[in-house]
């Protein structure tokens, strides 16, 4: 299988899974114009478990390092296996929760509570669970993502708050930061099934990611079943839809739908490939600056902050600013 040997390229993974966990949303606004989202959900799964079959094959199957897919998945002992799934069903709950986020109080504002808060608590998790690298110089890395996330927050209340219904609003942002307590778990319960440290000769009975993020898509796919199904029909906002409503889309709407699962799912495997060299708690924190990206679509695409006026402008400015220097700081914190 395919593996990171050094700390550069563990760090250019992590920002390729931040772009990916950062851009997915876009699929979810393209599919929204005549699509509801928990429609598009299932969209987004399916395109997840086709992904992961895809890199499975590919990347997981190459090279003569590790262990490749089909015989990793043989090995697998039922403890790992039960945590990986674990992992896909606290995600998937957090996930379908941030979707209807996105769909009431808009993209920057469900990505900048949601998945902010899941950086806070993920960070902290993670290094608990997996020490590696400085804890002070990460730590002050995580604390300018949060205030780069703090200006975010702030910009987008002002620009969107006054233009969607105040009610739909607030439970939009509730159901964010539901979502980002949910989702600051589900990472370290498939890293633990993973031998983080030996992937190119792993322990048996321990995963290596393709196979971790694998059987972590089913996991996914599993829960939604329950979940999903439950918010088709108690929708947190408009009326409930139905299985045959999914039918009825036509082909271009399901393959953007595939298309978010497919990106939101190679960011996550290139995280749990690089956790191997930079250690969980960085890769997580890297790949978690990913407000900062939608940030990014929401000003310069989707025009999310037009007429904010110059003290917008000037959260925008700072929360880059602020961004930029927490990246660095996790950066060097990692290698150390």
């Amino acid at each position: 299988m395919f593996i990171v040997n050094s700390y550069a390229l563990a760090v250019l993974f992590c920002f390729i899974t931040m772009m990916c966990w950062g851009s997915w949303g876009n699929t979810q606004k393209l599919a929204s114009k005549s699509w509801r989202y928990e429609l598009f959900y299932w969209d987004y799964v399916i395109g997840m478990v086709l992904f992961t079959l895809v890199v499975g094959f590919t990347m997981g199957s190459i090279g003569s390092e590790g262990r490749s897919f089909l015989p990793d998945l043989a090995q697998a002992d039922a403890r790992g296996v039960g945590s990986v799934v674990l992992g896909g069903v606290i995600f998937n709950a957090s996930n379908i929760l941030l979707s209807a986020s996105v769909a009431m109080a808009g993209l920057s504002v469900a990505f900048s509570l949601g998945v902010g808060l899941a950086l806070v608590l993920g960070v902290v998790v993670n290094y608990v669970g997996a020490p590696k690298g400085d804890p002070v110089i990460l730590f002050l890395g995580v604390a300018l993502i949060v205030a780069a996330i703090v200006c975010n927050g702030i910009a987008s209340q002002r620009v969107q708050s006054g233009g969607t219904q105040r009610a739909q609003f607030r439970k939009g942002v509730a159901l964010a930061v539901v979502a980002g307590v949910l989702m600051s778990l589900f990472y370290r319960f498939v890293a633990a099934a993973m031998d983080l440290d030996h992937f190119e000769n792993p322990t048996p009975g321990m995963l290596t990611p393709y196979s971790a993020v694998f059987i972590f898509s089913l996991g996914v796919l599993a829960s939604n079943f329950v979940f999903n199904t439950w918010v088709m029909k108690r929708p947190f906002d408009g009326e409930p839809v139905a299985y045959r409503d999914y039918f009825k889309g036509s082909f271009s709407t399901h393959l953007v739908g595939m298309l978010g699962g497919a990106i939101w799912c190679l960011g996550t495997t290139f995280s749990y490939i690089a956790a191997g060299k930079a250690g969980a708690a960085v890769s997580y924190a890297l790949g978690q600056g990913a407000p900062m990206v939608a940030a990014v679509w929401g000003v310069f695409v989707w025009k999310e902050f037009r007429g904010g006026g110059r003290t917008v402008n000037g959260l925008l400015a700072l929360m880059f600013a602020l961004f930029i220097a927490g990246l660095g700081l996790i950066i060097v914190a990692g290698g150390n």
